[in-house]
């Protein structure tokens, strides 16, 4: 490396090493205690999380020496690299995130947590642009169309009859063929520690040892987690130079879940009941920002059909790092806002002739706002290009013919479509 190379590995070391102790959804969930006290109250009685609950379980580091050292690497960013360089204007923006992060960690339980949440993933009443649909439009307008098919016998989820272990060896083994079985670049294991069924991490998927599953799960936690979050991470890892694209801030949490249900849909991964998980997250965000408690979202998920212990997850998933009347945890906004805006990206970059630059959405924790820059960082040799790329983004034929015909279709006005159409469907 020269003399400028140099430098900005040791800023990026710095900036990764800084934020090495923040762990978001480590800090905001709450105990099983929690869940056993609500559930025994057989959810008639809002869980017991006030402001003192989140100050009797610390954060695992000094929050005001952490923002004081993101302050000085921000600093010693335009000092060394000036104000307009390309890459330090992204990584003073990661300092600021970084930051923004740990100050709403810092007001767990109070209005601000909810308030900088929106700042740093959105809120539901948020339009993607002048004039558009609010998420909170989306996911009512995608409910509608799921509850048109909810009632075929024929798209109904088949039953979960893989284990933990079944799952763990399918995946391994899919996986492998990726990623490349030699080099043991990815491990898949069962875990007890987790809530979700699943968590990727920056080379392992886990998988939670009493979770069942069926075929169609496991086909969408290899796009999902492993070619997506895990690939991404590896990918950063892989960065001689910018080393800060292993990590995400917010910014890039929704480039990456847009960018994993992107995957799962263009992969024929996806279907109707996980379509409908996340249409609900991002309703239920909307009802709270409204001003719905954690009760009325609890019933919001049982009249869904969900059983007590099911909705009650579903509805923590809101509340963590808030209290059961305060503001809403809007990180799960991410996948449907992240997919409209990567899709829209993608689009654009067929229409206007830039294909080089979609792969690139893989060379780490990117964020769309960074993909002009990423693309000069790559001609200047400061980015490698991604490595590990799935199938439908290595060779770009069928997706930018997709995305030629998507464009025209844009076009067309569906409501016309089906006045059209009414007598012959």
């Amino acid at each position: 490396m020269d003399e400028y190379q140099q430098t900005i590995r040791a800023l990026s070391d710095r900036i990764v090493q800084a934020q090495t102790p923040i762990r978001v959804l480590d800090a905001v969930k709450w105990d099983d205690s929690i869940r056993q006290g609500f559930l025994k109250a057989k959810g008639k009685e809002p869980p017991a999380v006030s402001r003192e609950y989140y100050q009797n379980r610390p954060l695992s580091f000094d929050s005001g020496a952490l923002k004081l050292e993101f302050q000085n690497i921000e600093r010693d960013i335009t000092r060394q690299l000036g104000q307009f360089n390309p890459v330090g204007q992204i990584m003073r923006r990661m300092c600021k995130e970084y930051r923004m992060v740990v100050r709403m960690l810092e007001a767990r339980g109070t209005d601000d947590f909810g308030l900088i949440s929106q700042e740093l993933y959105g809120a539901a009443s948020d339009a993607f642009h002048a004039g558009d649909p609010t998420l909170a439009d989306l996911g009512l307008m995608l409910s509608d169309y799921l509850n048109n098919i909810d009632g075929r016998g024929d798209l109904k989820d088949e039953p979960k009859n893989l284990t933990a272990k079944e799952a763990v060896e399918i995946l391994q083994r899919r996986l492998n063929k990726v990623f490349g079985e030699a080099e043991e670049t990815i491990r898949v294991f069962e875990s007890d520690g987790i809530v979700a069924d699943a968590a990727a991490g920056a080379d392992y998927i886990k998988i939670r040892a009493d979770a069942m599953f069926n075929s169609r799960d496991v086909r969408a936690l290899e796009v999902h987690e492993g070619l997506v979050h895990v690939g991404t991470t590896l990918n950063g890892l892989n960065q001689p130079i910018c080393t800060f694209l292993a990590k995400g801030p917010p910014s890039s949490t929704v480039t990456q879940e847009g960018l994993a249900i992107l995957m799962e849909v263009i992969a024929f991964a996806s279907y109707p009941s996980r379509l409908r998980k996340l249409t609900n997250r991002t309703r239920a965000i909307h009802m709270v920002e409204e001003g719905a408690d954690f009760l009325q979202i609890y019933e919001f998920f049982r009249a869904q059909g969900f059983e007590m212990a099911e909705s009650y997850g579903n509805a923590s998933r809101v509340f963590r790092g808030s209290v059961p009347n305060g503001l809403p945890f809007t990180k799960d906004l991410s996948y449907l806002k992240g997919f409209i805006m990567v899709y829209n990206y993608i689009q654009l970059a067929v229409r206007k002739g830039k294909l080089e630059q979609i792969p690139l959405l893989f060379c780490g924790k990117t964020t769309l706002e960074d993909m002009r820059t990423l693309r000069q960082l790559v001609d200047e040799g400061l980015v490698e290009p991604p490595k590990y790329l799935p199938e439908q983004f290595r060779d770009l034929n069928a997706l930018s013919a997709w995305m030629c015909f998507s464009n025209f279709l844009n076009h067309l006005s569906l409501d016309r479509i089906e006045a059209d159409y009414s007598n012959i469907l």
